[in-house]
């Protein structure tokens, strides 16, 4: 039993040494990427919005590598499946609306 207690103590020691620099990592993006748009953003959403609609005018986008394509289908996928489990908590189902 004691070998068992010292194997798992070790073990513990190990995992937390390999999980500290992946959390300090993670939560050093998790700082950039999960805070709200402050107002100096609204600028460049407003020029990324305005390269869309331009980019859709011109059909620019079909200059897009295939790279750049699967990127961005993916990106869509991730927003549309976000969407769907928002709306799965929102109404508290699956499938269908609680009458």
């Amino acid at each position: 039993m004691a070998q068992f207690v010292s194997k798992s103590t070790e073990l513990v020691k190990l995992g937390v040494n390999y999980a500290k620099p992946v959390l300090q990592v993670w939560l050093q993006y998790a700082k950039v990427e999960l805070t709200p748009p402050t107002l100096k953003d609204v600028s460049a959403i407003r020029s990324g919005f305005s390269q869309l609609i331009h980019s859709a005018r011109t059909g620019r986008y079909r200059d897009v590598t295939v790279r750049e394509g699967i990127i961005n289908t993916l990106v869509a996928i991730e927003i549309y499946c976000w969407f769907f489990v928002g709306e799965c908590i929102g109404k508290r189902h699956i499938v269908g609306y609680d009458v």
